[in-house]
């Protein structure tokens, strides 16, 4: 008859999910499943609204990542009424939208996945969870939740919101930046980018060090990668730029985001509510099978790292070159993900600086003309957990007619499953398991964020 073993919830992840292991008969692992409610119905009830405003109903797909979907919904939107934003307004939503990656990393990294590492994979559960970081690392607790709090502030005072944003508006940017406030801003950011570097140096020191035997073997599969990168020199962007797929050796293709759905494809498994995109310009069909999937790719910090051909910003490349000359490119152990997601903090950091610091930010001339009309509009941007892509049709009104969405968590469905199965089938044997083995299944979960 066999046995099945079920996580619900997944524990310290920003959404809520199942995992379902069905054990045979000699209590191996037959198959395992991951399932999460991903359907939210956007694409469908935004049809009909004016798509001005829809650059704010969207915001509310994510309340943890809400300033993606505002600026990718702008940048559909711009593309259905054909109009091009003014250069000022055009960084003044970058610098928002790369901000709140700062905020999302420190959230995921030190409150969520900490604890496995601080207290360790096998601590009880009821301390594996930030209350016992607290208690572990007091000193390291207080720091993170001052620097994500100024993080959340810096936004907040200058967009107005920092959740559920509506300061980036179709054509660029809702109100210019003042003297004083990039002033306080950039001394800010540069407390931020101090804690980045720490941040980074205490898990090399104290989670990637001590814990490489389990990064180097959780969760661990062949898969592509997608990300974002420069269209002059291939460079990482969470903003603005070209797509990159790359396929299991390295070698990839670059395509613009109006382009995508001659590269990527969407599928629906039976026993699953989301849609697995997969790489259809690769002619290989759709599979999860472990020793040999289909079409397969990730996204999300590892996929941005390895896609890029550096970083764009000089600390955030020291750490990439130490990364690759460790784990080479492109890196699949998933685990990976947390140090991945450590270099783009730095990055973020120090491209906010960059961004406060080029000469145009306070210029006025923060929105071009905007005149509703119909047409097509793509816009994608890097959100925390994957490739965003929002696609909307517009009539002649300018109101929605048809909309399809890509979110982050969705490029990594697929992805997901295939590791929980690979971390359920090499920890437990013969029906043998415990508390500590079905944390680190869903440790494999919680590297990718969901």
């Amino acid at each position: 008859m066999g046995k099945v073993l079920t996580i619900q919830p997944v524990t310290r992840i920003e959404g809520h999910a199942r995992i379902s292991i069905y054990l045979n008969d000699d209590g191996n692992v037959e198959e395992a499943y991951m399932s999460l409610m991903s359907l939210r119905g956007f694409e469908k009830f935004i049809e009909g609204r004016p798509a001005e405003e829809v650059v704010r109903i969207v915001t509310r797909i994510c309340g943890i990542c809400p300033w993606m979907h505002h600026t990718a919904a702008n940048k559909a939107v711009d593309g259905c009424f054909g109009v091009t934003p003014t250069l000022t307004g055009h960084k003044l939503r970058e610098l928002l939208q790369v901000m709140a990656h700062i905020n999302d990393k420190i959230l995921h990294f030190f409150f969520l996945a900490a604890p496995d590492f601080v207290l360790g994979p096998d601590a009880d559960y009821s301390v594996r969870n930030v209350m016992g970081v607290v208690k572990a690392a007091p000193e390291l607790a207080t720091r993170v939740v001052k620097m994500r709090q100024l993080g959340q502030m810096m936004i907040d005072r200058f967009a107005g919101k920092a959740i559920h944003p509506i300061a980036a508006v179709v054509g660029g940017f809702s109100k210019p930046m003042l003297e004083s406030e990039r002033t306080r801003l950039l001394k800010d950011a540069q407390i931020l980018l101090d804690f980045s570097l720490y941040a980074l140096d205490y898990a090399k020191n104290n989670v990637f060090n001590k814990y490489i035997d389990v990064f180097r073997e959780l969760g661990v599969i062949n898969t592509g990668f997608l990300g974002t990168v420069d269209r002059a020199d291939g460079s990482f962007r969470l903003y603005d730029g070209r797509q990159r797929l790359m396929k299991t050796d390295g070698t990839f293709v670059d395509f613009e985001g109006d382009d995508y759905l001659d590269y990527i494809g969407e599928h629906v498994e039976p026993w699953s509510y989301g849609k697995m995109p997969y790489a259809k310009f690769w002619n290989e069909g759709f599979s999860l099978d472990l020793d040999a999937p289909k079409g397969i790719y990730r996204a999300n910090t590892l996929a941005r790292i390895n896609v890029c051909d550096q970083m764009a910003t000089p600390k955030a490349q020291e750490a990439l070159e130490e990364f690759r000359s460790e784990f080479g490119r492109p890196a699949q152990a998933t685990l990976l993900y947390h140090y991945a997601r450590l270099i783009e903090l730095v990055y973020a950091c120090e491209r906010i600086i960059e961004l406060l610091n080029w000469e145009g930010i306070t210029d006025t001339k923060v929105r071009a003309k905007v005149e509703p009309k119909g047409g097509r509009g793509v816009g994608v941007v890097e959100a925390p957990r994957g490739t965003l892509i929002h696609d909307y049709t517009t009539d002649e009104n300018g109101c929605i007619k048809e909309a399809n969405m890509i979110v982050g968590t969705t490029h990594n469905i697929g992805p997901m499953n295939m590791s929980v199965k690979q971390a359920a089938t090499s920890l437990i044997k013969d029906g043998n398991y415990d508390e500590t083995i079905l944390n680190k299944v869903e440790m494999a979960v919680r590297a990718y964020d969901p």
